[in-house]
């Protein structure tokens, strides 16, 4: 069984304490940090009352970047097997001469 880490992070101003799996830990510490600069660049931007509109609109900012990325995935599989059936259809026209 992997050994446990405990780490803190930080985010919008609260302490989060995690224990993770050490292969973990580089991946939520960029995470945060690219929280955090969306955290700024929005309070930089917009006339922010609370911390909750500005971790709502980052939620909204990553998942629809995580849509976007699965959309554009979806279209470049459908693309292939478009391309993987034209070929299919070529060989098979061949092979049959």
């Amino acid at each position: 069984m992997a050994e446990k880490l405990k780490i803190k992070i930080s985010i919008a101003d609260r302490v989060y304490p995690l224990t993770i799996v050490p292969e973990q830990e580089e991946g939520l510490r960029k995470a945060a940090k690219k929280i955090e600069a969306v955290i700024k660049q929005f309070e930089q931007s917009y006339a922010v009352r609370d911390k909750q509109d500005v971790l709502a609109m980052c939620a909204l900012q990553f998942a629809g970047k995580t849509e976007q990325q699965s959309i554009h995935k979806s279209i470049q599989v459908e693309e292939a097997e478009e391309k993987l059936n034209a070929l299919n259809i070529m060989l098979e026209k061949h092979l049959s001469q």
